[in-house]
């Protein structure tokens, strides 16, 4: 096998083989391009066995049709057969290259499981026993996983072979035919696709997304493919190994998962404000914080949490006497995160956040507005995260005017709202964690809502640390413009500083209720603690 690397610019170097194989046809998407707004982006996955010659070939049509391949990705580290490219076409060119491509045997349109079988015959000692076997199991159109023989062994006719099939009938010929010839031990045999080895890599991470998110179709899930493989090559091009990528997708998707129901827990702090308002934070498994203002006549709700835990959160809720949910009338987000907004539209209740928040969730991007808006990381990870975590943002959204009211530092006063007989100011961030960020202020009872901007990360438990340090790999930072999120939280502090000193007289520091972590105090040293009891919440089957 030889490989071609091609430089298409900002995505780096992409090496392809000259293989044969199948191609997958995904879904089309515009391109935004001016000099190619009357075409459509398409993706294709193409798996191939090592022939020269055929990507050649699948060039030459797409080619002839006028499709120009934009972006080409290839690694035999990850996957020995599978190659991802996306091409631009004329939707008429792009259907006759379909044609074509189905013509000579490249185009699929299904993601099979193709089964695992191992077993051990024993061949006589003659010349051509082992190319007889082999005559077998090509006539089967299985291919070879693994083969292990030695007939210097103390069994020195015992072959061992690992196959994989997509079909299970052939498989179930192939071990008839070879059961009538030769003494055979079947080691393992699995149609679910679990046992499979690296050569079919892509079709095993496949079953594994389809187990993270529910049935889904060979199409959906073939395109979520070619995003995904879009973020390990930006990450490959910045040195990071592609088998340590797909593992933290994974593994961001499995912790969401394994943390819901009887795994549940939360760590909580009930507060008092005054004495008819009190706040609740609850640290959710993984994500963000939801808080909840607990007056008299009404709960506000500030963030929501992944879509994930919201029955969880509910039981919890009503744990903690505020189960009613028509008690809870409005909800105020900070921002467009999935682990922020994400289960809002579950709850009957006047949702309010920042009209960048809403074109952000509507655009399904967390760069965008920011200077990182490009960047095929952020874009896939919010596919990806919201996938994992049934996001469900809220419906047709109130949203914040933007004029200045007053100002807060740096920060512009866009909004005023209450609770009980607590007001709040809504402070517009500058953009650094995410565009359209905002913080909420109660200036006269000393607590201001920092989203994520300002965390008590010493506050998190080494399982929150972990699980916050997947998103940091696949986005390199989960600040869209780092340099602002400085200026933010530097800015912050001053603030903070600013309060406590006018509410000394009363004995009262400013609380800072963090994104994630505990709500917590500025200390003399400057340094966030965690203020009053936590307390850990388990579901009553887990107590």
């Amino acid at each position: 096998m030889y490989r071609i690397e091609l430089d298409y610019g900002k995505g780096g170097f992409a090496c392809i083989p000259a293989l044969k194989g199948g191609v997958f046809p995904l879904c089309p998407r515009k391109i935004n391009n001016p000099q190619v707004n009357r075409v459509n982006k398409y993706s294709f996955v193409a798996r191939m066995p090592d022939r020269p010659g055929a990507l050649h070939r699948a060039a030459e049509i797409i080619k002839s049709y006028s499709g120009n391949i934009i972006r080409v990705q290839y690694d035999r580290r990850i996957d020995p057969a599978t190659v991802f490219f996306e091409v631009v076409a004329a939707p008429e060119g792009y259907a006759r290259i379909k044609e074509d491509l189905h013509a000579i045997g490249y185009l699929q349109e299904s993601l099979p499981t193709p089964g695992f079988l191992k077993f051990s015959v024993y061949l006589p000692h003659e010349p051509g026993s082992l190319f007889d076997l082999l005559t077998y199991i090509t006539g089967a159109g299985a291919n070879i996983a693994y083969i292990d023989f030695d007939e210097r062994r103390q069994d020195p006719g015992r072959v061992t072979i690992s196959l994989s099939v997509e079909e299970s009938e052939v498989v179930d010929s192939l071990l008839d035919r070879l059961k009538s010839r030769y003494r055979l031990e079947i080691l393992e045999y699995d149609t679910t696709g679990e046992k499979l080895d690296d050569t079919v890599f892509y079709v095993r991470f496949a079953q594994a997304l389809r187990g993270l998110i529910g049935s889904a179709e060979d199409e959906f899930l073939l395109s979520l493919l070619q995003d995904i493989n879009h973020i390990v090559q930006e990450l490959n091009n910045l040195g990071q190994d592609p088998k340590e990528v797909f593992d933290c997708i994974l593994r961001t998707g499995k912790t969401l998962r394994e943390t819901t129901g009887d795994r549940f827990y939360a760590d909580v702090q009930r507060i008092p404000l005054n004495d008819a308002v009190e706040v609740l934070c609850f640290q959710m498994p993984c994500g963000g914080n939801i808080f909840m203002l607990n007056a008299p006549e009404e709960s506000v709700m500030i963030d929501t949490g992944y879509g994930i835990y919201h029955q969880d959160a509910l039981r919890m809720f009503q744990h903690y006497g505020i189960g009613d949910q028509g008690r809870i009338r409005r909800i105020y987000i900070t921002h467009a995160d999935a682990d922020h907004c994400g289960a809002a539209g579950f709850f009957d209740a006047k949702a309010c956040t920042h009209p960048w928040s809403v074109e952000i969730i509507r655009r399904a991007n967390r760069a965008y507005g920011s200077r990182s808006e490009s960047s095929i990381l952020e874009e896939v990870y919010t596919t990806v995260i919201n996938l994992f975590s049934h996001f469900t943002p809220p419906e047709n959204p109130e949203t914040f005017p933007t004029e200045r009211l007053a100002s807060r530092s740096i920060f512009p006063v866009i909004a005023r709202f209450a609770v009980h007989d607590l007001e709040f100011e809504v402070l517009e961030s500058l953009g650094g964690h995410m565009h359209g960020q905002v913080y909420f202020l109660c200036p006269t009872h000393g607590i201001i809502f920092t989203s994520d901007t300002l965390i008590n990360f010493g506050s998190l438990d080494d399982d929150r640390k972990r699980y916050n340090s997947l998103a940091d790999f696949l986005v390199t930072s989960v600040n869209v413009d780092s340099e602002r999120a400085r200026q933010e939280r530097t800015a912050l502090l001053g603030l903070i500083r600013d309060l406590d000193e006018e509410l000394a007289p009363t004995g009262r520091r400013c609380l800072v209720a963090g994104g994630h972590g505990a709500i917590s105090a500025l200390s003399p040293e400057g340094r966030l603690e965690a203020v009053g009891p936590i307390e850990r919440y388990l579901p009553r089957e887990a107590r």
